[in-house]
């Protein structure tokens, strides 16, 4: 999305090229490859172009404080992390870190809370360790669009003392747009598009491996984790209404 672009624009080219690949790789386990590498590349590229000239961001490598909110994700990012962690265990369980164990453990702490609950409870997400995140590159859009100019507003949002960050606009923006014209183009190929909060949904991928091939398949298999504060069938809705203005 270059600045001459508008939103609507680039929902509309995000969602064409997801229903190509939908389409291409339906029922195949290379269709969480295809979409989610198209989505992290756009953006990542896009992002990069809506910043120029703004102020540079305050995150960075080992600021965890914003790893206590709540995260949801779609079904292919889920699915994707959980392929992810079982790659990985095996290296990380000769350092004593059980990334399962530690989703677990979260979960417990977290499941049925909602976002102003969880961000007081301070529960540090799973995939934290010594203030870097473990599945980095294969974090969430949640995570990829939240990003703030100054990191000791967020210490003193995450204390409680104040309410308000100066996140990056952009980050946001980008982030829902990719993630929304995702879900759309999921929903129109018969896929399950919902959101779902994520320590729930991967604890359920990582303790049940047919669930990513009955998610191809149509089954929505995450449903006990999905998020409901945004109604799904005004979602729905919105995702009609922006398909007939671009028709």
């Amino acid at each position: 999305m270059d600045s001459a672009l508008s939103s609507i624009d680039f929902f509309r080219q995000m969602h064409a090229h997801y229903e190509q690949l939908i389409v291409r790789f339906k029922g195949r386990t290379m269709l969480l490859d295809a979409v989610l590498q198209l989505a992290w590349r756009c953006f990542d590229t896009n992002v990069t172009t809506q910043c120029q000239g703004l102020p540079e961001l305050d995150c960075h490598k080992g600021c965890a404080t914003c790893c206590t909110l709540r995260v949801t994700a779609t079904a292919p990012e889920v699915f994707m992390l959980a392929r992810f962690i079982q790659a990985v265990a095996p290296g990380l369980a000769q350092h004593g870190i059980n990334l399962r164990d530690q989703v677990a453990k979260a979960n417990g702490a977290t499941c049925g809370h909602g976002e102003h609950e969880r961000v007081a409870l301070r529960q540090r997400c799973p995939f934290i360790a010594q203030g870097t995140c473990v599945i980095y590159q294969v974090r969430p859009l949640a995570c990829r669009g939240l990003a703030s100019y100054d990191r000791k507003a967020c210490a003193q949002a995450a204390s409680g003392k104040i309410d308000q960050i100066p996140y990056s606009e952009p980050h946001m923006r980008v982030r829902s747009l990719v993630q929304n014209a995702l879900q759309s183009a999921m929903r129109d190929g018969g896929l399950p598009w919902a959101n779902y909060e994520l320590n729930q949904a991967l604890l359920m991928a990582l303790d049940d491996d047919t669930l990513e091939a009955r998610w191809l398949a149509g089954e929505d298999v995450l449903h006990l984790a999905q998020v409901n504060e945004v109604d799904e069938a005004e979602m729905a809705a919105t995702f009609d209404e922006l398909k007939r203005v671009l028709s």
